[in-house]
């Protein structure tokens, strides 16, 4: 789950096949020296950035010598309609470089994909990134960059997909990220805390992946309530509490939801029920209760459905059936009386949030999801 979705992400070859079916070609590693404004600007820039990396282990940056930058190991040029040989991507991943992001990047205004996967590349961002208009994909995964949200990110004109996955910043998500046209916000393994934004609800991503961060609260009462075109959204392994929201239900394409290791309370909403696609559903270790509702089990596109570590207090034979349909179904300890592996029974005594009033939709099996659902619509605030 934590390897970058082709389904999400735009690929540099496509990319680059792309130009070159437009009337360009790929120029790089062909020993040409193409005199042009464009590479002119993107060798100062590589220059600066080169001589701001302390350490190269395996030698990427020697080839990074004199002014055909198209010869650069990591560097991918193209010959573009009206602009000439222009430096199309920048793909350093898994490179083990240690250094910063210097500002001269900004002047790489031509490039549509910046990949930075697995370096030690520490520091913040540099505000002019905010000025690189075609860049559509950043991944700053798996490095050493720190301090709060990088801001400038989301005000990159025509990013599509943002990945600063397995870093060090901290401090609250800012409302604004989730307003932007971003395809794929991937913010996991970080140090981000506070609430998730309410704002939330407002973006047309298709993958948003909020797992491993110390983020604290209810998940937003209006999370659903908008672009219907969600796929896979991942709250693990945070500190969220109160109720899963009805408005699950609305996302009508979604594929994964992973909630475990929360302190979610309440029962699981009936709405899950109109999750057609869903395949993976995961809210286990939480403080879960109620018995778990026979649509649930009816999913046909379920491959996984985990409610292990909760205080569910039964499930249907329906449930039972899922073995027969091979989806992998966990449902340890909870307080299921005559199942095996559950919890000691004075655990059960007490449910933790049993007071709790979660909104709940009476006589489901009566109403079609779309009706429902277009109740739900008419009634958020």
């Amino acid at each position: 789950m934590e390897e970058k979705s082709n389904l999400y992400s735009l690929s540099l070859i496509f990319l680059l096949a792309v130009l070159t079916g437009a009337g360009g070609r790929t120029t790089a590693g062909t020993g040409s020296n193409p005199s042009s404004p464009n590479l002119n600007n993107a060798y100062i820039a590589l220059q600066a950035w080169k001589s701001a990396i302390k350490d190269d282990p395996k030698g990427i940056l020697n080839s990074w010598v004199g002014s055909n930058v198209c010869d650069y190991k990591g560097v991918f040029c193209a010959d573009s309609s009206g602009s000439g040989t222009i430096v199309a991507g920048i793909d350093l991943n898994h490179c083990n470089l240690e250094g910063i992001l210097v500002k001269e990047l900004s002047l790489l205004k031509d490039t549509s994909l910046l990949h930075l996967n697995s370096n030690r590349f520490s520091g913040t961002i540099p505000d002019t990134l905010k000025d690189l208009f075609t860049l559509t994909e950043l991944d700053l995964s798996n490095n050493q960059f720190s301090g709060p949200f990088p801001t400038t990110t989301p005000k990159i004109p025509n990013l599509v997909y943002l990945d600063v996955r397995f870093n060090l910043f901290s401090g609250p998500i800012p409302d604004f990220v989730f307003n932007k046209n971003l395809d794929a916000i991937l913010l996991n393994n970080n140090n981000f805390d506070g609430q998730i934004p309410q704002s939330l609800a407002n973006s047309p991503a298709s993958v948003i992946n909020l797992a491993n961060n110390k983020l604290t609260a209810d998940i937003p009462i209006s999370f659903g309530y908008s672009s219907p075109g969600l796929r896979e959204i991942l709250f693990l392994n945070n500190q969220l509490t109160g109720c899963i929201p009805q408005g699950i239900g609305l996302w009508s394409e979604l594929q994964v939801f992973d909630a475990s290791f929360n302190s979610l309370m309440g029962h699981l909403p009936d709405t899950v029920s109109c999750l057609e696609d869903i395949e993976v559903l995961n809210v286990a270790h939480n403080n879960l209760s109620g018995e778990l509702p026979d649509l649930v089990c009816e999913l046909k596109s379920l491959m996984n459905l985990s409610v292990a570590y909760n205080f569910f207090s039964g499930f249907s034979q329906e449930c039972a059936k899922l073995y027969g349909r091979n989806v992998d179904f966990d449902f340890a300890l909870n307080c299921i009386p005559g199942r095996e592996m559950q919890r000691p029974e004075p655990e059960c005594d007490t449910v933790p949030g049993g007071s709790l009033s979660c909104l709940r939709i009476p006589s489901m099996k009566s109403l079609s999801c779309g009706a429902l659902l277009g109740s739900l619509s008419s009634s958020n605030p």
